[in-house]
């Protein structure tokens, strides 16, 4: 399958090549260069909802080559706009423009428009797009009457807006255009109506009329009022709280995924009931909740599919409450996953279109090409819709055309057009050309040189005219051809080469680099306390480039200074000077050196001394410097929930920053600094805390005495507003977890009785979160299993309300001793070696610190001392030399953790006989010499062993005499019925050393001792000794014994060879 291919690229780097003014350019370029479909640039809404009162404007707007001609289906049919005098069409666009100067009702063009976008090598069309014309209908006529209601009895006062396009908005007014205003027991609802909890007296002193209004056409329309009139009674009842909307004690709710969320609870009662709402299982989603109309409704933005769940709202007050439970669904339209993007293939490559939707339900995909289904499309062998994604094997010239994707469920569609262009192009540089790019030493250079080619061309680069291997390490080559040179220095100055190729031409490009030396302040201004009417020096000597211009800029208090022949201030080339202090010439002074590349600056601030001595005469007189007297009257004005005035009147000498300080049992603390010529400021402070505060005046002597205390103010109190930091969590046992964080400062609590509530939860496990609330800064989870992560998190409450909550972290409950490797084994054994390999266990039961190897000698039942090496968890081998070949070692591997080492795996090396040797040893046992030897000596001994053999069957000293062949019985023959008979006749078996013929006779022995003996038959004594002579057997039988088979005997032919 081939890999999806955009052919063209754009670099971000410093030399401006990527800045998006170029970008388009260089794709306007690449358009009037290639041929390609048309694609849907600006298209109308799929709701779109216009005024009557304006002509109606329908959007459709493509791009491509050759340019797109338009067409539009209304309501599925064809639209011809050419014979509508009311309809025209912009050219060289799509765009409808539907004008009622000449008359006309723009009712009468209501439907579900869809623009086609066509040229030679597909159509693109836009979304179905649903137009309809806005409407404000009128109140309908209705006389209401005066509406009777007893003091403290719940009212809903309904409101009933005629159903506009879109809905209007309501509000509730009273005839003399006063807003009724609402609180916590008057309030209107989501649906308009207007709620009385329970009703009082004072509520008939106006009436109350509903408000419609109407987004379009920017108009109002009034219901007529209701009139009330109360009933009072003498002592108003206490009631237990009732619901007015919703209605029982649960209901449903439905949203789709990225829309609002609104559920909504108004109680009736006396006295007012207070509304709560919480969500079981779980907590509200802080972030996205607001609480509105006085906590009646709950708002939750851009809800997701775990907002799913049960809100509960509770209604309270002195005399009871009740629960109501909104079971609320979250569905989802279709939204994309992966869009299909455009295509661009070379004859005879592969590619795919993927087209990726969710939504809840699962939506359906249906592709079309060139706005029809694909199924009606004519067969093309070379294409096949596979799942989500349409698969492109072997694509030809002529094949290009417009896929669409549609996604759809009940709550909606998504709609994607996607090209596919097949074509062949040479490689084409869209880049300026000879660029020269300037860069500063030891930072990153990137040379970019934006091509198309199709198929892709291979890009190469060279220096000077060697070749570039990208390493990842000084250079880096970019997917779009760009070249990075991380680190740019001195002997990266030169020119370089581009060369993108493909099978049909080359392209080349050269771009030079300039290396240059940063600019440096290498003296900067230094701080100075000067006395007044003196001058002041700042230097600032500079190091920079020879090759770069620089310009350098001084500022006061971050203002640009002015020279000129006025001007007080002087500079040159390496400083600024400012002759004649006074107090204006005091502040913070800057120089700043900037080259086209660069810049670098250093400041240094000026305290002028003696700013404000007497003079008695026309000299100035200027007073030794000393410490500033400390201020004095301090006071507190403006109290606010987290802010107070502070004023002083300063000492004598006001040429320092002051600080005030934070009040704390038997403790001042700094709080802040502020320029000298300030004597009233305004605090930030923190929340419930007593402060008190004094000031103290600094010069370039020193500081001066702390003033008076101030009085003491107390801050009101405030939910935390701090996450705790340091949030953890680690075993310190392998069956639990330890959760820490560092305790908020007291200066952070923000109000008494704080508390941590920390939740914790196994890592992607979806299981509910558990939550415990602490007041210490650590907590610890029991029965954990070993070595398992947890999602932990934290929040700080106090008792006006609780903290934002902490990003999540990842814990781990504790560590326990690593189990046996996985494997360990000798992978080779040579003579001077032996090679270890080994894996790491199966169960690590926690992060792996290294292995440790334990060996010693063996020698039968003597062993050696044992010798130990440590490993890094990375290391899965070891080689260990051998001090002979005979040695042999027990090995002993085992994984360790924080915890300890766990349980080993034992190998011994095999015996040094039972290996192969290595290949560089020489082997007598393998030279060809000593096998031939040891051929010749085993065949001579064969043969030694058959001649002996003969002699031995022939009787040595004896003659032999042929016996006459004696015919031999079977030893077992089968009988009629099959079975075997087994004959026991000692007269029918053939003699110990008989032979048998080549007919299967057998032979008697020629060495037969009954050949000596007298008469036919030998005699045996009861102990088995021969008794019989030897005697010489008649010339007849040795005469019928030559006629015998033996000379074809096997035995025999090897003795006469011998």
């Amino acid at each position: 399958m081939g890999k999806l291919r955009s052919r063209i690229w754009f670099g971000a780097s410093e030399n401006g090549l990527g800045t998006p003014k170029l970008q388009t350019k260089m794709l306007e370029r690449l358009i009037l260069i290639l041929k390609q479909p048309p694609t849907i640039v600006k298209q109308s809404a799929k709701e779109y909802i216009v005024d009557p009162r304006d002509n109606i404007i329908i959007e459709c707007e493509a791009k491509g080559n050759p340019v797109p001609t338009f067409s539009w289906r209304r309501n599925g049919k064809f639209f011809n706009a050419e014979k509508d005098p009311r309809v025209s069409m912009r050219k060289r666009s799509g765009t409808l423009e539907i004008s009622f100067r000449s008359g006309g009702k723009p009712e009468d063009y209501e439907g579900e428009y869809q623009c086609f976008a066509m040229n030679d090598f597909g159509i693109a069309i836009s979304n179905k797009i649903l137009l309809r014309v806005s409407k404000s209908p009128l109140w309908p006529k209705e006389v209401l009457e005066p509406l009777m209601v007893s003091e403290g009895s719940p009212l809903v006062l309904v409101c009933n807006p005629p159903p506009g396009l879109p809905p209007p908005t309501t509000f509730w007014m009273n005839s003399a255009m006063m807003p009724i205003i609402q609180d916590k027991r008057v309030s209107m609802g989501l649906n308009g109506d207007l709620y009385f909890s329970n009703v009082l007296a004072s509520d008939a002193n106006t009436d109350y009329s509903c408000n419609a209004r109407f987004l379009f056409t920017h108009t109002i329309q009034q219901k007529n009022p209701f009139t009330l009139k109360v009933l009072t009674i003498r002592n108003i009842p206490e009631t237990t709280p009732t619901f007015l909307s919703p209605s029982g004690t649960s209901s449903s709710k439905m949203a789709l995924r990225g829309e609002e969320l609104l559920l909504e609870c108004i109680a009736a009662g006396v006295p007012t009931p207070g509304i709560k709402w919480f969500k079981k299982g779980g907590d509200l989603p802080e972030k996205k909740v607001k609480f509105e109309s006085f906590n009646k409704t709950l708002r939750i933005v851009s809800v997701s599919e775990e907002d799913s769940g049960e809100y509960v709202c509770m209604a309270s007050n002195k005399i009871g409450s009740i629960r109501h439970t909104v079971s609320v669904q979250i569905k989802a339209a279709p939204y994309w996953l992966q869009k299909p993007t455009n295509l661009v293939l070379a004859p005879n490559e592969n590619g795919q279109l993927v087209c990726l939707a969710s939504g809840n339900p699962k939506p359906s995909i249906q592709w079309l090409i060139n706005g029809e289904p694909i199924e009606s499309s004519l067969p093309n062998l070379s294409r096949k819709v596979v799942d989500d994604a349409i698969i492109f094997n072997s694509v030809q010239i002529g094949s290009s055309a417009v896929y669409q994707c549609n996604a759809s469920n009940e709550h909606g569609y998504l709609l994607a057009n996607a090209f596919v262009s097949v074509l062949d192009m040479a490689p084409r540089l869209l880049g300026p050309r000879n660029q020269l790019i300037k860069v500063i030493e030891q930072s990153r250079a990137m040379l970019d040189c934006p091509f198309f080619g199709s198929p892709v061309p291979e890009v190469r680069w060279f220096k000077n005219g060697l070749g570039i291997a990208p390493d990842n390490v000084k250079y880096r080559l970019h997917n779009n051809g760009t070249l990075e040179i991380k680190h740019a220095r001195s002997e990266d100055h030169g020119t370089y080469t581009f060369v993108a190729n493909n099978i049909l031409g080359q392209a080349e490009e050269q771009i030079r680099l300039e290396v240059k030396e940063p600019t440096r302040i290498v003296r900067a201004p230094e701080h100075l306390s000067v006395n007044r009417g003196n001058t002041a020096h700042f230097d600032c000597k500079i190091k920079h480039d020879p090759t770069l211009p620089i310009i350098v800029t001084w500022l006061k208090n971050d203002k640009p200074l002015h020279f000129g022949w006025m001007s007080k201030f002087k500079k040159d080339e390496n400083s600024l000077s400012i002759p004649n202090v006074n107090s204006d010439d005091e502040g913070t002074y800057m120089c700043m050196v900037k080259t086209e590349l660069d810049q670098d600056f250093a400041s240094a601030r000026l305290t002028v001394l003696g700013a404000h001595a007497h003079t008695h005469t026309r000299t100035c007189l200027v007073r030794p410097p000393d410490r500033p007297d400390p201020p004095e009257d301090l006071e507190l004005s403006d109290p606010a929930a987290r802010s107070v005035r502070l004023t002083w009147v300063p000492g004598n000498d006001n040429n320092s920053p002051y600080e005030e300080n934070r009040w704390r049992p038997g403790e001042w603390q700094n709080l802040s600094s502020y320029t000298g010529d300030q004597n009233s400021v305004n605090l930030l402070l923190s929340p419930f805390v007593n402060y008190q505060f004094r000031v103290i005046a600094i010069n370039s002597v020193g500081p001066s005495r702390p003033s008076g205390p101030s009085s003491r103010y107390q801050t009101s109190g405030a939910p935390p507003d701090v996450i705790p930091q340091g949030l953890k969590g680690w075993g310190t046992k392998k069956t639990n977890m330890e959760i820490t964080w560092q305790p908020l400062l007291d200066t952070q609590r923000n109000g008494p009785e704080l508390r941590y509530v920390v939740s914790w939860r196994r890592k992607d496990s979806q299981e509910e979160w558990n939550n415990i609330s602490t007041t210490s800064s650590k907590h610890v989870v029991s029965d954990t299993e070993t070595y398992v992560p947890y999602e932990i998190k934290i929040h700080a409450v106090n008792d006006f309300g609780r903290g934002p909550e902490s990003s999540m972290v990842i814990g781990y409950s504790g560590e326990d001793m690593p189990g046996v490797p996985k494997f360990f084994r000798i992978v080779q054994r040579n003579t001077d070696t032996i090679h270890l390999e080994w894996d790491k266990p199966l169960e690590p039961n926690g992060i792996l610190i290294g292995y440790t190897l334990q060996y010693r000698t063996v020698n039968g039942t003597e062993v050696g001392s044992p010798q130990v090496v440590s490993f890094f968890p990375n290391v899965t081998e070891y080689t260990i030399r051998l001090p002979d070949r005979f040695t042999r070692y027990k090995f002993y591997l085992s994984a360790r953790t924080q915890v300890g080492s766990g349980e080993s795996y034992t190998e011994e090396s095999p015996h040094f006989a039972n290996e192969a040797y290595s290949k560089d040893h020489v082997d007598i046992a393998t030279q060809g010499w000593f096998i031939g030897l040891m051929c010749a000596i085993a065949l001579l001994v064969l043969i030694l062993l058959i001649v002996g053999f003969i002699k031995r069957s022939r009787g040595g000293k004896y003659p032999v005499r042929d016996k006459k062949d004696l015919p031999m019985d079977p030893v077992d023959q089968k009988d009629q019925d099959g079975s075997f008979d087994y004959h026991s006749d000692e007269d029918n078996k053939p003699l110990q050393g008989s032979q048998t013929s080549l007919e299967g006779n057998v032979k008697e022995s020629d060495d037969s001792l009954v050949d000596y003996g007298e008469g036919g038959n030998g005699q045996f004594n009861e102990d088995g000794s021969f008794i019989g002579q030897y005697t010489v057997k008649k010339d007849k039988e040795e005469t019928e014994g030559n006629e015998s088979s033996e000379a074809t005997s096997p035995v025999n032919a090897v003795y006469s060879l011998a």
